[in-house]
């Protein structure tokens, strides 16, 4: 998903408050309670309800209400109340965001009840646990989806332009050929939207060049390196070549859109997006989906949302027992049967593929999971990657080289990574 924002950490400052007046409370009822579920707003809404209620059906003393917000407003709304102990039971997490809340004492740590359930993690991708461990040995959270990235194409702009569709084992001198092939200034068309975008873009790329955007020690960014710069430059030679739309027309218009209105040929981006897609009648006969093309390597960085919940809630057993049913299978296969998302849970996959068979190589995002690297998060990522804009903006722009812009931007994700450890 477009699962960019950017979160201040200034949640940490209330830790000392939260966790002597909310941590570990009891619930504050032995009859029926209510617990609300904080999710943003999209195509999954109607499968998070579905879980909910099936949730009380198997618990009919807990009811579960749902309070779906716009992405930019779920985080602002979520710092608000996690700092003034009016936050959701429960709600999504991304791993970008997870470490001014955890540092911050103000997620609820399940591992008791993991235990106590005997919980099998290995029904979850290691990869996106892992994203989330901080290192402090406590558990906030199973996954309830999984992230891959692949190309989305629109197959009757390739007929009209009469370029063959993208297949397994292209290179990016074929994708950068292919978005010049489908580019027509005078239908006002592009052949790839090349937008600033790590988690669906640039990351992906620079683990195909064999780089890395943080060192293995976590503390500094080698995001200046060749490789890194090479990755990188993968999508400045696109707006170079002006086969995408530039920065201020995605600004005006998100790719996705642009891609849904016929405007871009390809579009790069995870498996989030199929549903949405899929729902369109103008354009689900025109779409396809094919692996990301192949640098030095094959590669693409996964991730996922995880269920957490609220070290401040008045129901702690309530919404432990919640946040193992949303991650569990029963609500991975209703996930799955709703084509809303690729669900985290082993042995579901195929579900979500058949909810949308028009879409018949979605198996392409289940096999990335063989070559799949995890999203980089390290120290506060949320507030490092909200700089990007700032310093690679110019480089998708033209006006500065890419190692300048590297350069600059490298300084300030290890300032960044200095201050949070």
């Amino acid at each position: 998903m477009n699962r960019r924002s950017l979160l201040p950490p200034a949640l940490v400052m209330v830790a000392a408050l939260l966790a002597g007046c909310s941590g570990g409370e009891s619930s504050d009822s032995d009859g029926p309670v209510t617990i609300t579920y904080g999710i943003w707003a999209g195509t999954q809404t109607p499968a998070m309800q579905e879980i909910a209620t099936a949730f009380t059906k198997e618990n009919p003393d807990i009811t579960v209400k749902i309070q779906e917000r716009p992405y930019p407003e779920f985080w602002s709304t979520l710092q608000t109340g996690a700092a003034g102990g009016t936050a959701p039971d429960a709600f999504w997490m991304l791993a970008q965001q997870i470490r001014p809340y955890a540092a911050g004492g103000q997620l609820l740590d399940i591992s008791d009840a993991v235990k106590d359930q005997k919980v099998d993690l290995g029904n979850y991708p290691k990869a996106v646990l892992d994203l989330y461990d901080q290192g402090d040995g406590k558990l906030y959270g199973l996954p309830k989806d999984v992230d891959t990235n692949a190309v989305w194409f629109n197959k009757a702009m390739f007929d009209k332009a009469g370029v063959a569709y993208p297949k397994a084992g292209w290179t990016w001198a074929d994708f950068r050929a292919t978005a010049k092939k489908l580019t027509d200034p005078a239908a006002g068309t592009w052949g790839v939207a090349a937008p600033l975008d790590y988690q669906g873009g640039y990351y992906n790329s620079i683990f195909q060049a064999g780089g890395k955007v943080i060192a293995d020690d976590g503390k500094t960014s080698v995001i200046d390196s060749p490789e890194a710069q090479a990755g990188i430059k993968f999508w400045t030679d696109l707006q170079a070549d002006k086969s995408s739309p530039t920065l201020q027309q995605l600004s005006d218009t998100e790719a996705e859109t642009m891609f849904e209105q016929g405007k871009v040929a390809m579009y790069v981006s995870g498996a989030y997006w199929a549903l949405k897609l899929y729902d369109n009648p103008a354009i689900r006969a025109k779409v396809d989906v094919a692996p990301l093309p192949t640098g030095v390597k094959q590669a693409t960085v996964t991730s996922g949302i995880e269920n957490v919940g609220y070290a401040g809630t008045k129901h702690p057993e309530e919404t432990k027992k919640f946040l193992l049913f949303a991650s569990g299978e029963q609500a991975a296969n209703i996930q799955a049967k709703s084509g809303a998302v690729l669900p985290a849970y082993q042995g579901t996959e195929k579900a979500w593929m058949a909810a949308m068979p028009e879409f018949e190589n979605l198996q392409v995002f289940i096999d990335a999971k063989a070559y799949s690297v995890p999203l980089p998060v390290q120290g506060n990522a949320a507030e490092w990657q909200g700089l990007q804009a700032k310093y690679l903006t110019p480089a998708w722009d033209g006006k500065v080289s890419v190692a300048d812009a590297t350069a600059q931007y490298a300084d300030a994700i290890d300032k960044v990574l200095a201050e949070n450890g």
